[in-house]
């Protein structure tokens, strides 16, 4: 027992020493090699109060020769630290004059704790267990250290390495250590602490790693200097965190200034520039101006203005954070340059919408008096165009007198045709405005210019018409060899197979139109005649049918002939048959007109029998 707390005396007077001697030399006084001997006059403990104290003692016996020389020094010493707070317990001058050791380390570590341990505070823990939980929670990720004490659990060198590798891993390669090598580890973190860190080498090697237990008031004054090192360090560290935080923190806030401005600025500027735009436009009357711009409203409400309701609201948010940032750390408020603060924005934003409803309005008003002049438009010229189609009707309806004269008032009006054609060009022109501008009712006419178009060329065939039957009146006057009976025959028979109402036969018209008066040619006679007449005529006029019959008649068809002709188709009856008709093989057309134009007469099985003789005796009468 006596031999460890020899040695723990002599490991605590050898480390005391290093550590008064550490404050010494760092003010230009020379070390200690003896606590007994040097302190024994009192000078070197003034020299270490006035260090640690900070201040002067005044004057003393730098010098002593005499014991009571040597009191005085030792008691203004004792005098200062007492008055410092600190309690000193069973220690006098002559305590420290006669070396008492054990004494003598009591009151150097009382100095120890109160100005190197006593300061240190980690969670509200202070002094030891401050220091020990700082060693604890700096160690924590080695799963190869378990700091408990200041004493056993700093034995091999780990425990020094983790501290040193916490803070400056560039100074230890913690993984590569020898975990088993106590010695060269506590070796080298002497080693690394003194020549990197500036922490003297308090203790030995063998102090920690030879011994069954080592010392704990010299490991803690060890300790002490790493937690006071790297606390300083912790606190550099931490002054630069602050100064990089406010530094991050401000460009952050410039960052956000600019670019809120920036981009308000922007906004007001394109703000103002669509209402430029849309005061400079100017409507041009027609629809499609119209609709073009209604149409580039539209777009811009879907597109350019819900762009700018975002922007309004991202920029609104980000003033607010500048704001928030400028608050919590109690910096001065934001206040945007003169024109680009938020109740700028709300002003422009007011305006644009008031000049949104003004454009609105202005496209609507334009697109209703245009669809309006479009309708009284269209309802001019139909309603003009109808009275001069009625006015035509009209004049043709009341052409009478002789037949030239009647031809040549006919061809008149067929003359002004093209003049009242140009005139329904421009009613389906505006109809068809109307219809590009979705104009579907008009309160302005009841015509349509389907209507119109209807009763134009109603106008126009009664016109060809009218021409067509004065020609062919004037034609069947002419035919002086013709009985009334046969001109009305030839007539009816023309009108009849002239389908498309041109007053001209085709060649197949034609032959129908012969074979339906029993006049019946081979194909290839038909073709010659059909060449022939339009070789004479141009074509198969109304003129050329008539004088083919008439040669017909005059050279081979008298009504005896006819009557032979029909009784040979008969058989001797005194009527035929549809069925008579088809053996006789008369084309379709001509079977259709005499069964239109003979009487019939209903037999017994209600099948119709066409009394020919009867027919021709009312033709040839």
């Amino acid at each position: 027992m006596e031999s460890l707390e020899a040695r723990s005396r002599d490991v605590q007077e050898r480390t005391f020493c290093k550590w008064l001697n550490t404050k010494l030399e760092s003010n230009g006084h020379p070390p200690m090699t003896s606590l007994v001997k040097d302190l024994s006059d009192g000078v070197r403990l003034i020299q270490l109060m006035e260090i640690m104290g900070d201040t002067s003692l005044g004057r003393y016996n730098k010098a002593p020769r005499m014991r009571i020389q040597k009191a005085e020094n030792v008691n203004k010493a004792l005098e200062f630290i007492t008055s410092r707070g600190v309690k000193l317990t069973n220690i006098g001058p002559e305590d420290i004059i006669d070396g008492n050791l054990k004494l003598i380390l009591g009151m150097i570590w009382t100095l120890i704790l109160r100005f190197t341990i006593a300061d240190i505070s980690e969670e509200g823990l202070s002094a030891k267990e401050g220091l020990l939980l700082w060693c604890q929670r700096k160690t924590a990720p080695y799963k190869e250290v378990d700091v408990q004490d200041f004493s056993l659990s700093w034995s091999d060198g780990l425990a020094l390495c983790a501290l040193i590798h916490c803070h400056r891993p560039d100074l230890i390669d913690y993984d590569k250590l020898d975990k088993t090598d106590r010695h060269g580890n506590t070796r080298l973190a002497f080693q690394v602490a003194a020549n990197h860190l500036g922490i003297p080498q308090l203790l030995e090697v063998a102090d920690l790693c030879d011994t069954a237990r080592p010392d704990e008031r010299s490991v803690m004054t060890y300790i002490a200097s790493f937690f006071h090192a790297f606390s300083s360090m912790d606190q550099a560290e931490t002054v630069s965190r602050r100064v990089e935080k406010f530094a991050e923190l401000m460009q952050s806030v410039w960052l956000s200034k600019n670019d809120y401005e920036r981009r308000v600025r922007a906004l007001l500027t394109a703000i103002a520039e669509i209402q430029a735009q849309w005061a400079a436009i100017k409507f041009t009357g027609t629809y499609a101006d119209a609709k073009a711009n209604s149409s580039d409203f539209i777009a811009y409400k879907q597109s350019t203005k819900r762009a700018w309701v975002t922007e309004k609201q991202d920029v609104t948010t980000l003033f607010g954070n500048v704001q928030t940032k400028l608050r919590t750390y109690g910096l001065r408020e934001y206040v945007p340059p003169l024109g680009l603060a938020l109740t700028d924005v709300d002003t422009a934003w007011s305006t644009l919408l008031a000049s949104e409803a003004k454009k609105s309005r202005a496209i609507n008003a334009q697109i209703r008096q245009i669809k309006e002049a479009l309708r009284k438009k269209f309802a001019a010229l139909a309603n003009d165009f109808e009275q001069r189609l009625h006015t035509m009707s009209l004049e043709l309806a009341g052409i009478e007198g002789e037949l030239e004269e009647q031809q040549q008032r006919v061809q008149r009006l067929q003359t002004r045709m093209p003049v009242l054609t140009d005139a329904f060009a421009a009613v389906a022109s505006a109809e068809a405005e109307c219809n590009a501008a979705n104009v579907d009712e008009n309160d302005y006419t009841v015509f349509t210019c389907q209507d119109l178009e209807f009763e134009l060329e109603l106008l126009v065939q009664s016109i060809s018409k009218k021409i067509a039957f004065i020609d062919n009146q004037i034609v069947s006057r002419n035919m002086t060899n013709l009985t009334p009976a046969q001109l009305e025959q030839f007539e009816s028979t023309f009108r009849y197979f002239d389908r498309d109402e041109s007053n001209t036969l085709n060649e197949s018209e034609m032959a129908a139109a012969l074979a339906s008066l029993g006049i019946v040619y081979s194909d290839e006679d038909m073709d010659i005649i059909y060449d022939q007449l339009v070789q004479d005529y141009g074509a198969v006029t109304f003129e050329a049918f008539i004088n083919l019959l008439v040669e017909i008649t005059e050279d081979q068809t008298s009504p005896q002939q006819l009557r032979e002709a029909f009784r040979g188709i008969a058989a001797d009856k005194p009527f035929v048959t549809e069925l008579d008709l088809r053996i006789a093989q008369l084309p379709v057309a001509a079977i259709e007109y005499l069964r239109q134009a003979m009487p019939p007469v209903q037999n017994s099985t209600g099948d119709p029998e066409y009394d020919y003789e009867a027919w021709l005796d009312d033709v040839f009468t």
